[in-house]
C-alpha cells in the first residue's frame, strides 16, 4: 500500500475506541486520511456514495443497528469492493465470530488491544501489507493478528 495518501475508514460505535484508534493512527508516520463512522449504516451509506473506495476498512463487529458481519457480507457481495481490504476490529475472540468473518471474506481479524503501543504496532503491520497479494493465500492460521 505505497500510495501518496492512505485512505482508511473505521466503523465503531464506541466513542472511546474511535478516539483511541484516531490517536494511535495519528502517531504513525503514514500520510493518511481517516474517516470514522459510528455504525454500519453510516459506513455503508458512505461506501455507496464515495467516489473511490478506501484502501482499508477497520470494522467493529458488535455495533447496534447494522452490525459488522452484515456490513462485511454487503461489501463482499458488491463487485466494486472486491479488492477492498477489510480488517475486523473487535473485542470478541469468539471462535464463531472469527470463523464467520473468515468465511464471509474479511482479510484479517484483530482483537482490540488494551494498550496504545500494541494498537500502533497492529496498525503499522496491517497498513504495511499489500493485501492485494495476500488474499489468495488467506488461511485460518494467518487470519487472526496477534500482538
Amino acid at each position: 500500500m505505497h500510495r501518496e495518501k492512505l485512505h482508511v475508514v473505521l466503523a465503531d460505535d464506541d466513542k472511546d475506541d474511535r478516539l483511541f484508534f484516531k490517536n494511535a493512527f495519528e502517531q504513525l508516520r503514514i500520510k493518511h486520511e481517516l474517516l470514522m463512522f459510528e455504525d454500519g449504516y453510516e459506513l455503508m451509506e458512505y461506501l455507496a456514495t464515495a467516489e473511490e473506495p478506501p484502501h482499508v476498512v477497520f470494522l467493529d463487529l458488535n455495533m447496534p443497528g447494522k452490525h459488522g458481519l452484515e456490513c462485511l457480507l454487503e461489501i463482499r457481495a458488491n463487485p466494486q469492493f472486491r479488492d477492498l481490504t477489510v480488517a475486523i476490529y473487535s473485542t470478541s475472540s469468539s471462535p464463531e465470530d472469527i470463523e464467520g468473518t473468515f468465511v464471509a471474506g474479511a482479510n484479517i481479524y484483530i482483537k482490540k488491544p488494551d494498550d496504545f503501543l500494541s494498537l500502533k504496532k497492529i496498525m503499522a503491520d496491517v497498513l504495511s501489507v499489500s493485501w492485494l497479494y495476500v488474499t489468495d493465500g488467506l488461511n485460518r492460521e494467518n487470519f487472526i493478528m496477534s500482538y
